[in-house]
């Protein structure tokens, strides 16, 4: 049975005190770079660093007493678990999360943290789920699904609530989607209130299950390529979520990776938001597309909880794509003075050395010569393609490895 919008109502009027309304923050940045006039949805400032909380709460709190004596169990990557985790903690019942393997390290022990015993089990979210339904059945738990459910949709609908109260005249909403819970409910919020307001449903390229299934008229499994949105990496949609999106969805469209880091990068240095890959992708579809000009759009950031690891090569990655982190693979003559020669060129077109590594060693690099890889940061691409001109015509030999 699909939520009503008063179901989305109730779950506004009874989220309590922790669950945050998170605030829509107006970006000079983002809408000169789009041409739109762009808000965003900070949903990654939640209580647990994700809008998952919200479902969670709701759903747990809602439970019967029966209910909630076996406790609770889920499946999740990483945030629909910390969601469950701190809203168990505060209805003081057991909870139980399976998490894939390769769950990121500082998810599982933010789940532990909030008091969840966690069961690592499978490789992707399908597997963890199947361990999940099995631990329900043997021990009576209250299996909380990370989206295909009409209480959990209600709760992450008051997102959609949230952003007409606050922009009652906004053009376009753009939500991401993995399994779809968000977008359904933001769907029904919205469509209730205006459905003249475009609403987009933004997905990975790596996973389009979303993108098919509506595609095709019936849900469909598609996606399994790596990515590092992996908070929608899913593989087959809700069928609940699909019933309803389906109807109501005005476009479905896809990113990939390189948007995605680029959109993280800049959120970073000009926003000073840590937005984790999955949370981003609505932002990472408006700057690379560009599709709404004059339009006031609204990309919800969904989550932050990114690993600290993944930030370190967001960063590097995100400098490279502006074209202010060269890095270069160069072959030398062994002598005296000639690593000197290329530091003077570097030094002359007002670039920045940030690492040095040599190599006399390895069985590609000739008897008297000497392999030196430099990372340069430089103020970007037109300074780092001058640079790179200079050393063609010095007939240096290397290789551009960024």
């Amino acid at each position: 049975m699909n939520p009503s919008y008063d179901e989305i109502q109730n779950a506004n009027s009874l989220r309590g005190k922790d669950v945050r309304k998170t605030p829509l923050v107006y970006s000079p940045t983002f809408s000169n770079l789009t041409g739109s006039e762009v808000y965003l949805k900070a949903e990654f400032q939640q209580k647990t660093g994700s809008f998952k909380l919200r479902g969670a709460y709701y759903k747990i709190s809602q439970l019967p007493h029966d209910g909630k004596k076996h406790g609770v169990v889920a499946a999740s990557a990483g945030n629909h678990a910390q969601g469950v985790a701190f809203a168990s903690s505060l209805e003081k019942i057991p909870c139980t999360i399976v998490m894939p393997k390769n769950a990121s390290p500082s998810k599982v022990a933010a789940t532990r943290g909030y008091g969840a015993n966690v069961i690592l089990e499978g490789i992707n979210y399908e597997e963890s789920s199947a361990k999940a339904k099995e631990i329900s059945q043997k021990t009576g738990a209250t299996m909380i699904h990370a989206f295909d459910d009409p209480q959990i949709i209600a709760a992450q609908g008051v997102i959609g609530l949230e952003i007409l109260e606050d922009l009652p005249d906004v053009d376009e909403v753009y939500v991401p989607i993995g399994g779809g819970g968000l977008a359904a409910g933001v769907l029904i919020a919205i469509k209730e209130k205006n459905p003249k307001i475009k609403v987009v449903g933004v997905q990975s390229s790596s996973f389009p299950s979303m993108y098919e299934s509506v595609k095709n008229g019936s849900l469909t499994s598609s996606g399994g390529e790596r990515t590092i949105a992996d908070g929608i990496s899913v593989k087959v949609p809700g069928q609940t979520t699909f019933s309803i999106i389906k109807e109501l969805i005005d476009e479905i469209v896809l990113v990939d990776d390189s948007d995605i880091i680029k959109a993280m990068f800049l959120l970073m240095e000009r926003m000073k938001f840590v937005v984790e890959p999955a949370g981003v992708v609505g932002l990472a579809y408006l700057i690379s597309a560009k599709p709404s000009p004059g339009k006031k759009v609204v990309p919800i950031l969904t989550g932050g909880n990114v690993d600290m690891y993944l930030l370190g090569q967001i960063v590097d990655k995100g400098l490279a794509t502006m074209g202010r982190l060269l890095k270069l693979s160069i072959l030398l003559p062994d002598r005296p003075g000639a690593f000197k020669e290329i530091v003077d060129e570097i030094s002359a077109a007002n670039a920045n050395i940030v690492e040095v590594v040599h190599d006399r060693l390895s069985s590609n690099i000739n008897a008297g010569s000497a392999g030196v890889t430099l990372s340069l940061e430089t103020q970007g691409k037109e300074q780092a393609d001058k640079l790179i001109e200079t050393l063609k015509k010095k007939n240096i030999q290397f290789r551009l490895l960024t």
